[in-house]
């Protein structure tokens, strides 16, 4: 997508190989305008596909992800990364450990509403490993739903995570795809 491409060259800061700061437009202070344009990219990218809701993991992959299903016309759930003190009852449950934040933590999905009869459209932020995305798709085949794909805005392509989907049967559509990372550098892959 030509303009998070442009906004990742622009303000994106590459802190070192592996680690590329965007808090001034996605995690931290997010640009509106933007997410309604990647949300719109991606209810474009996967229309026709039957997704009957939107899931993503808190909290980076909010905006993109209610944008998305805003265009799509669907519901968007929200994984928690721990579970809630009042509500624990019904929930599907699996650990998984964060790339960027070198820590594992408990991700949640309330069963109630969610359903085999769902067919999803995982969003997330970044894609690294895998970890998240293998962790939210853990969660929701335990309630039995099908996965569509899986959207992401930046994929680090250096790192093994669109493989360990693929090769798990997932498609992955990544909106911007970064070849290298080196600090103060960075470099896109093109197709």
């Amino acid at each position: 997508m030509k303009l998070l491409e442009e906004k990742v060259l622009a303000e994106g800061i590459a802190i070192n190989e592996n680690i590329l700061k965007v808090d001034g437009f996605i995690n931290h202070q997010v640009d509106p305008q933007l997410m309604q344009a990647i949300g719109e990219d991606f209810a474009e990218h996967f229309k026709g596909h039957g997704i009957t809701k939107v899931v993503t993991i808190e909290s980076s992959g909010i905006a993109p992800a209610v944008m998305t299903a805003a265009a799509m016309n669907v519901p968007l759930l929200i994984l928690k990364k721990s579970p809630s003190k009042t509500l624990n009852a019904g929930l599907f449950q699996t650990v998984v450990t964060s790339f960027t934040k070198g820590n594992s933590y408990e991700l949640t999905l309330a069963g109630h509403l969610i359903s085999e009869q769902d067919h999803v459209l995982i969003i997330d932020d970044f894609l690294a490993n895998g970890e998240a995305a293998t962790g939210a798709t853990r969660l929701l085949r335990k309630a039995h739903a099908t996965i569509a794909g899986i959207g992401i805005l930046i994929e680090k392509s250096f790192q093994p995570g669109r493989a360990k989907l693929e090769e798990q049967g997932f498609y992955v559509y990544s909106q911007v795809r970064i070849k290298k990372l080196a600090e103060g550098n960075i470099e896109l892959l093109t197709d």
